[in-house]
């Protein structure tokens, strides 16, 4: 949606690595440390608020803003000095700054989850991508399939029946809509299956890891420490709507540089200031959303959510977003 309030652009990801992000803490059942899911689908996401945060950061690392990262200063700074909060820099100005003399000011973008859309099932068919039609609904795309059977794409309409894991399922006849975007790899190996069953093929095919933590002093495994972690798996793809709700219009597009830390010259503090990268890059920033996509694109190498040292959490930008 669009008007002369707000607008909203959906992006399309894809995983490049497991995805793991925890509900911070363990419990008993399959695995030690659950990721997070919808409460009443059982369908992992990865929330609003930790994309915000790695969004964020990335974007003030392509502005060269380290401080507009959220990054403190030093301890004795840590906290209250954390933001340039110049109105006029466009991180501070896309997703606000923390409170300082001159008070807080909220962001101008509000970042949704990121939720299922397309998840990788091994069959004896090769790999599949699997959905539903209430996932494709929230999408925009209405379909329906029988509750035990499955409709097939292109790629795999010689098949009369597909197996997804432990599941057999008889092919229904008919094909199904598909979002834009989706790579053309993908996009002929996609398979849609019932609400009734969609979760149960996601929650029966999640990555799950095992390991173990290391005694700094020793080198080795501790006695004991053995734990289990899921994670949304490689090649998932998923959508995050982002709406910008620029309520000022005050965003600049300027050679301003932002403020990152003081220095001492000649015996006086003074500001120092560092490039707009952005612009250096062949990008400009015109909007908040473009800060928001410029953020997002280093998510393909700097990845999103915890066990990011065991190779876990890069997500690729497959487009540069998109106005409804």
């Amino acid at each position: 949606m669009s008007n002369n309030l707000y607008r909203q652009e959906r992006f399309l990801l894809m995983t490049l690595d497991p995805v793991h992000v925890g509900t911070g803490g363990n419990r008993l059942g399959r695995v030690d440390n659950s990721i997070v899911r919808e409460p009443g689908t059982r369908l992992p996401k990865i929330p609003g608020t930790a994309l915000h945060g790695a969004i964020r950061q990335y974007a003030a690392y392509r502005y060269e803003s380290r401080r507009c990262a959220g990054a403190g200063q030093g301890d004795e700074n840590r906290g209250k000095e954390r933001h340039c909060r110049d109105n006029e820099c466009p991180i501070c100005y896309t997703f606000g700054y923390l409170k300082g003399q001159d008070g807080g000011q909220s962001g101008r973008v509000n970042i949704g989850d990121a939720r299922l859309l397309f998840f990788p099932v091994h069959s004896l068919a090769g790999p599949v991508w699997v959905t539903s039609p209430s996932v494709l609904n929230e999408f925009g795309i209405q379909d329906k399939v029988e509750n035990d059977k499955v409709k097939l794409s292109s790629g795999l309409s010689g098949h009369n029946y597909l197996n997804l894991g432990w599941l057999m399922l008889e092919k229904e006849d008919g094909d199904f809509s598909l979002p834009n975007g989706i790579p053309a790899e993908i996009k002929d190996r996609t398979v849609l299956v019932s609400d009734k069953l969609f979760s149960q093929v996601v929650n029966s095919n999640l990555e799950v890891r095992t390991s173990v933590s290391i005694d700094p002093n020793t080198g080795a495994a501790s006695e004991g420490a053995l734990f289990t972690y899921e994670a949304i798996p490689r090649a998932t793809l998923l959508w995050v709507d982002v709406v910008e709700d620029d309520f000022t219009k005050e965003f600049k597009l300027t050679e301003k540089k932002c403020k990152v830390e003081k220095i001492t010259k000649n015996g006086k503090e003074e500001n120092e200031y560092t490039h707009h990268t952005g612009a250096s890059l062949g990008e400009t920033w015109q909007c908040p959303l473009d800060v928001v996509s410029a953020g997002l694109k280093l998510t393909e190498h700097l990845g999103i959510g915890g066990m990011g040292t065991r190779g876990f959490g890069r997500v690729r930008l497959l487009n540069a977003g998109k106005s409804s």
